[in-house]
């Protein structure tokens, strides 16, 4: 049996992981969401107090990180060194760290190595910032989401309020997408980037249900 992986990247809330979910549970596929795991990286080195850019004490750090990956009545659970912290990589700061930690090669390595192993022998769609560019090249299916950085700032807090947070404006939000949308574009390190063959699709003016239209449709073709 021949199985085959569907890879969404694109900036930070561009509406990669709604994405994701939706495609999955209409396909019944496994969903994987890759920058999970960097922001539990990410969430090591603060509780560790570590500075994210610090490459020698990151290194040092990923020699005895523990990430496990659990699926639970359809939805993801992120461990870290034995401890479930499927919400605490959700919280402020833990954005900009998990970009931080991203940018260094050990890091990468050893998230793509994680992500290929539980992907293996299995239908998945995953989400993130290099899927198509690098951890799958030859995904049957590739897309590549965009959107203007207010709109995303915009998802974002609202995702913040629904979880309780609500110390952080508009601007303090705002500050971070493009932090962060520099620093996943100019890495050296697997950037952000657009392949060839993805599929763009801008989310700035279309809902959720129509996003995953125009990957099923893409699927569907194939079928």
């Amino acid at each position: 049996m021949e199985y085959y992986q569907i890879a969404i990247d694109g900036p930070s809330g561009s509406g990669k992981s709604t994405l994701a979910k939706g495609v999955a549970g209409k396909l019944g596929i496994l969903y994987l969401d890759t920058g999970a795991m960097y922001r539990a990286c990410g969430l090591k080195a603060l509780k560790l107090g570590i500075s994210t850019k610090d490459q020698a004490a990151v290194e040092e750090m990923m020699k005895d990180i523990r990430i496990d990956i659990t699926h639970e009545d359809g939805s993801q659970h992120v461990w870290l060194d034995g401890e479930d912290v499927s919400e605490a990589i959700r919280m402020p700061g833990v954005s900009v760290a998990a970009s931080d930690v991203s940018a260094i090669p050990c890091v990468r390595e050893a998230m793509v190595d994680l992500q290929r192993k539980i992907s293996e022998g299995k239908n998945v769609i995953l989400d993130g910032r290099d899927i198509g560019s690098k951890v799958f090249p030859n995904a049957k299916y590739k897309f590549f989401l965009i959107a203007d950085a207010e709109e995303r700032a915009k998802r974002r807090l609202a995702e913040l309020k629904e979880k309780g947070v609500t110390d952080q404006t508009f601007e303090d939000v705002l500050r971070d997408i493009k932090y962060r949308d520099h620093q996943d574009t100019t890495r050296a390190s697997s950037p952000l980037v657009k392949v060839e063959d993805a599929v763009e699709i801008d989310t700035t003016h279309i809902s959720i249900e129509e996003m995953i239209d125009i990957v099923l449709d893409r699927v569907a073709k194939d079928q």
